[in-house]
């Protein structure tokens, strides 16, 4: 047993360590100091001294010199999120802390969303949903890639893409990828295709974005890789805003209205109000909620509690994850 603290925003501490969450937690601890939001805990500074691991999620406080003083004792931290960017920084690491998140748990909802994203798509869901109500028939003719034998292009193949990879093998589709950090090795064995970027965006029905916000991936998708689409096709970004030269989007989903744009994420978050992403017709707009909501969130508190569980009996952690692994996480 052990002295931990709970560090939050104040909306998720009920929404992720509700419910029967919070009392596992309880019991797995001889103290717990709750402290929401994360942001106040010089307030609490004292009582913290004597805190030896972390729990939290969404709204974290940053770990640098001043905060790691302040908790002398902390040796390990299990964040029920995925990126920790914002909350580590250099001091944080050179400390030694350990860190596990909920990274491949928080993957789970991004790829069910993504793949129900890419089925739609495939049928021209949102087009002809759309035509029918302004026309106030059924088109004679309605061409669409549909499910068979149609392709599927990932940009990034990292832990929600290999994930969605894994649920799309049920349908008889062609997988593409991009990533540079894929051997072709790798692809032969995950039985993807390994492409260049234009070639992707030239040949998928449906184009799925899994890039990390970093200095090197911003702007990367712009106008000479959407105006390459396919008549007709779909691009969805589950990833982050900032990966796409969203100005550039908008130009050419204005030229190509038989093109489909699903974001889930955008930059800024949300769009400023007269932005044209809001009326577009062949863009759909949802506020952020392919990843964890609701129950999912408590999934990933749980999965951390386990983790705790392997921590305190000596055992390998799941989901650890060093300084040059966090810089990768979007």
């Amino acid at each position: 047993m052990c002295y931990a603290a709970l560090f939050l925003s104040a909306e998720s501490l009920p929404s992720t360590y509700g419910g029967q969450v919070l009392p596992r937690l309880r019991s797995l601890v001889s103290q717990l100091e709750i402290v929401a939001p994360g942001e106040d805990w010089r307030q609490r500074a004292a009582a913290l001294r004597d805190a030896e691991v972390i729990f939290s999620g969404w709204g974290a406080p940053r770990m640098d010199e001043e905060f790691l003083t302040a908790l002398p004792k902390l040796k390990a931290v299990f964040y029920a999120g995925g990126s920790v960017r914002y909350f580590t920084t250099p001091a944080f690491w050179k400390r030694g802390v350990r860190l596990t998140t909920a990274q491949a748990v928080n993957a789970i909802p991004v790829a069910e969303y993504a793949q129900a994203v890419v089925l739609l798509g495939l049928k021209r869901f949102w087009h002809y949903a759309q035509v029918t109500r302004t026309t106030r028939s059924f088109p004679v003719e309605r061409p669409m890639p549909a499910a068979y034998g149609s392709v599927v292009g990932l940009v990034s193949y990292g832990m929600i893409a290999r994930l969605l990879r894994k649920k799309l093998l049920a349908f008889d589709v062609e997988v593409l990828v991009y990533d540079p950090f894929l051997t072709t090795e790798e692809a032969a064995r995950e039985n993807v295709q390994l492409v260049d970027l234009d070639t992707l965006f030239a040949s998928a029905d449906v184009v799925s974005l899994h890039v990390p916000a970093l200095p090197e991936t911003a702007g990367l998708i712009g106008e000479r890789q959407i105006s390459q689409m396919k008549p007709g096709a779909v691009f969805i970004n589950t990833a982050r805003g900032e990966v796409v030269n969203e100005p550039a989007l908008i130009a050419v989903l204005q030229r190509r209205p038989d093109l489909q744009a699903v974001l889930d994420v955008s930059w800024p978050e949300p769009p400023e109000a007269d932005s044209l992403l809001y009326s577009l017709p062949n863009v759909l707009l949802t506020p952020h909620i392919a990843g964890s909501v609701g129950a999912e969130c408590q999934r990933m508190a749980l999965a951390m509690m386990d983790e705790f569980e392997r921590y305190r009996a000596g055992q390998p952690l799941l989901w650890e994850i060093t300084s040059d692994k966090a810089a990768r996480i979007a």
